[in-house]
């Protein structure tokens, strides 16, 4: 993962000085991996590093350090934070009035006791990503962060982890241009070896604190969910909705959010059913074709993009 410069900057403009809280550092069993981070402002969130008690300790550590030094704090995720994850994550939170200048990577001290130049790991880091010879990572060493700024990467939410989510998350995991979040109601939800790091939480909230550019599929395991997840994605900007289902389930649920209060243009921004009927039922074939038409769309888009840069 990498730090989005474009989201931070964004947040900065529209709220003022804003926390990021970044996972630096994860051992064992932990909700989210290293560069996972979210941003903080006095009235809101954006991105998730995990949820529960986790984060909400996280958010409130950040609003207090609005505007403070650094600070590295590391947590275990044992019964005292109500989760058996038993893991333990280092977050580093640091208060942004702007955003730092653009450059292939963002080496910073984040600890008080760090020293006044980087230590051997970052200075590598850095040469190494100067050129070319290895990507730049995230690599947290004696005080000293790195991190790399990198063009931000499609994100694309994956509400669901059955049979179809987890066939899609495998087929849309070795993507290095999309940055996925894939989230349900449990980790038992998930298989033991998740192809990338879940979230788990309440759906919804989780939905309110999405970035307004990213795309999302939702295939959870309840018609409950589905319908709460449309109605709060609805409610806020979007990239793309799509929704798993079939014509009878689409037209009850255009009915379900009209009479919530959503206008007929707005419900038309979620497209459902996803993929394509030729390619069959199986759980693998609905997530190949959804896949093919998430793809399509994105290369439609940046098409469209790149012909209005060149006039």
């Amino acid at each position: 993962m990498s730090f989005d410069r474009d989201s931070l900057a964004a947040a900065i403009a529209a709220h003022g000085e804003v926390a990021r809280v970044v996972v630096v550092s994860a051992q064992g069993s932990t909700p989210r991996g290293p560069g996972t981070s979210m941003l903080v402002w006095p009235g809101g969130q954006q991105g998730t590093i995990g949820g529960g008690t986790l984060e909400w300790e996280a958010c409130a550590m950040a609003r207090a350090r609005l505007g403070a030094e650094p600070v590295t704090v590391t947590l275990p995720l044992g019964p005292a934070m109500n989760q058996c994850c038993g893991g333990t994550v280092t977050l580093a939170i640091e208060s942004f009035a702007a955003a730092p200048p653009g450059a292939p990577t963002y080496a910073r001290p984040i600890a008080e006791t760090a020293p006044s130049e980087p230590p051997l790991a970052i200075t590598r880091a850095l040469s190494a990503a100067r050129n070319g010879s290895r990507a730049p990572d995230i690599t947290h060493e004696n005080g000293w962060l790195l991190e790399p700024l990198t063009a931000p990467r499609t994100t694309v939410w994956i509400w669901g982890a059955g049979h179809v989510g987890r066939a899609l998350a495998a087929t849309l995991a070795p993507l290095d241009h999309l940055a996925l979040t894939w989230a349900d109601t449990s980790a038992e939800r998930f298989p033991e070896t998740p192809v990338i790091s879940p979230s788990v939480g309440d759906l919804p909230h989780l939905a309110a604190t999405a970035p307004a550019t990213a795309h999302h599929i939702i295939l959870t395991y309840s018609h409950t969910l589905d319908f709460a997840l449309c109605d709060t994605l609805l409610r806020r900007p979007a990239a793309s909705i799509g929704l798993i289902g079939s014509a009878t389930k689409w037209a009850r649920f255009r009915s379900r959010l009209a009479a919530a209060g959503h206008p007929a243009a707005q419900i038309l921004r979620i497209r459902c059913p996803i993929g394509d009927p030729a390619f069959g039922k199986h759980p693998q074939a609905i997530a190949i074709s959804t896949a093919a038409q998430l793809l399509s769309m994105l290369e439609k888009q940046a098409t469209a993009t790149k012909g209005d840069m060149t006039g």
